[in-house]
């Protein structure tokens, strides 16, 4: 069976066959050598293997990047990026006024099942096409002929914005850790929004260094910062354990909060529910390295799945931890630190130092995070700009030579990151607002590419060849991850608490619809007579299921 075409920038397109509309894709290039699949734009020994070199072939695609990540590198890449149990420290405050020590848990069992049918359907899609692009590209080829140009354009930004938000969410924890230490140890300091601007600059610019001096050893230290992510978790509940008051375990489970005065507990739990979203959303970071992964559409799939349980493991671990050793829940939401966490690592150990050196594990790992989220959102920035999704995407879409790093891309994301981040002068709830617009951006991306497998299924139409095969378990496992998706990303606008005023709204809503109504007036305006969907270039001529 013949792949649809993807719509040109006219709509006569969307009948076209695929051999028509590369010819069409062709005529908007600049010239020839523009769209040409040219070989050897690295070293034979950074190709990877043979499946690689058939995938990239299949793809329509160069290699550009340099394949030094295995299955321990990218496991540990993924593990570090998505800083589960960090997150759920970082982000306690949440989950204490919504829901409290029993929603927590019971909660992140909840977005655990969730999320697991989600990754399932991710790793299948990544098998299928092991791409940077990644959901965009996806929506690309499975997307009904008349909409997989609008609607890929709309993933591509989708992802852009997740990924951007990312980095600057997880250096604002950081950066706001960093003064919660100061405060706990100088009680003079006053601190001050632009303060935490600058650590957010000053962390992202950190983590720069790493993905561009360090970019050929990455993987190396990624490896090195999984021991850093473990190590510091055992070193931290340990300390809880040992020192800390205990709970009662009918308290913890059965307990519930309201502190957002919701109309129930069931709703004030579901708001709470974004401390577990947060701290468990992105694996498909992974994804976005596909073209630096030896054995992708294979390894790929298999890191993903094995990282997101290990790290759901270990933050179900940390999060049972804090709830027992929490103490006096209203003292340590009130704390002079603005950080629970802290206030928690001060009751337990009676010690500036103890809670310090607790401290600074959480700080380094988080730094960790930000250098992994600078790689995956450059990668995914690189890639749609290498399809003209993006205005000023022949800068962004070169690759440095020699290096093989998407060097402009990176300094893209350094730019976005800092300007995000003087939002914070004027309005620290509007950077919180930066964490569930991260959020939302890549829900919304997960639901649509993984709804577009559902109807392909519905209709009984083939998809690519796999390595990694859902098989008949598919089409179900595809549904609850959309059954769980939904009502997720409903509430992932919600403010904290149901008292709205200008402080305590979630201005995600607003950023969201911003920035896709952008997205939308340059695709009209422009990008329609630019953009690539990456179905055009795809070269396999038809799915074998």
């Amino acid at each position: 069976m013949e792949i649809a075409g993807s719509s040109s920038a006219s709509d006569a397109s969307a009948t076209m066959g695929p051999k028509q509309v590369a010819e069409n894709v062709r005529a908007t290039y600049d010239n020839e050598d523009d769209f040409e699949m040219t070989e050897g734009a690295v070293a034979k020994k950074w190709q990877g293997t043979a499946a690689d070199r058939r995938d990239m072939s299949a793809l329509g695609r160069v290699q550009e990047l340099r394949r030094n990540f295995q299955f321990l590198g990218i496991l540990g890449f993924a593990c570090t990026l998505i800083a589960t149990w960090e997150v759920i420290v970082t982000t306690l405050g949440t989950s204490l006024t919504d829901g409290g020590t029993a929603g927590l848990l019971w909660g992140f069992i909840i977005v655990f099942i969730g999320f697991s049918f989600v990754y399932l359907s991710v790793a299948e899609m990544v098998s299928m096409a092991p791409t940077s692009g990644g959901q965009y590209h996806w929506v690309s080829e499975f997307a009904p002929p008349a909409s997989q140009k609008i609607l890929s354009y709309i993933v591509g930004w989708l992802c852009f914005t997740g990924w951007q938000c990312a980095i600057t969410s997880i250096t604002f924890l950081a950066g706001s850790t960093i003064q919660g230490l100061i405060i706990l140890n100088d009680p003079t300091y006053v601190p001050k929004q632009w303060h935490a601007t600058l650590l957010i600059i000053a962390l992202t610019v950190f983590s720069i260094f790493f993905n561009t001096v360090l970019a050929k050893k990455l993987p190396l230290v990624e490896g090195l910062l999984l021991v850093l992510h473990v190590l510091g978790l055992f070193a931290i509940i340990i300390t809880l354990w040992v020192l800390a008051p205990r709970a009662d375990a009918y308290t913890v489970w059965t307990e519930f909060t309201n502190g957002g005065n919701w109309n129930s507990d069931g709703t004030a739990t579901l708001v709470g529910l974004a401390a577990p979203i947060i701290s468990l959303i992105g694996f498909d970071c992974a994804v976005h390295m596909s073209e630096e992964v030896k054995d992708a559409s294979s390894t790929l799939p298999k890191a993903m799945l094995w990282s997101f349980g290990f790290n759901a493991s270990l933050g179900f671990i940390m999060a049972v931890t804090i709830c027992f050793t929490v103490g006096n829940v209203t003292e340590v939401l009130n704390s002079a630190t603005a950080s629970p966490i802290i206030q928690i690592f001060f009751n337990t150990t009676q010690s500036y130092a103890g809670a310090s050196i607790l401290t600074v594990i959480i700080i380094l790992t988080l730094t960790s995070a930000a250098i992994a989220e600078v790689a995956t959102a450059s990668r995914q920035l690189w890639s749609f700009a290498r399809d003209k999704g993006i205005p000023g995407h022949r800068i962004i879409g070169h690759i440095t030579p020699k290096s093989n790093i998407p060097l402009n891309a990176v300094l893209v994301s350094l730019t976005v990151t800092s300007l995000l981040s003087l939002i914070n002068i004027g309005s620290t709830t509007a950077l919180n607002a930066i964490l569930a617009l991260t959020v939302v951006s890549l829900l919304c991306s997960y639901m649509i590419v993984i709804s577009l497998v559902i109807l392909r299924r519905i209709r009984g139409q083939s998809l690519p060849s796999r390595r990694f095969n859902l098989g008949r378990m598919g089409l179900p496992i595809n549904i609850l991850a959309m059954c769980y998706l939904m009502p997720i990303f409903v509430f992932a606008f919600f403010p904290v608490t149901s008292t709205v005023t200008p402080e305590s709204m979630n201005w995600a809503i607003v950023m969201f619809g911003g920035i896709m109504g952008f997205a939308l007036v340059w695709y009209f305006i422009w990008g329609h007579k630019e953009y690539v969907p990456p179905v055009a270039l795809v070269k396999r001529q038809e799915y074998e299921d």
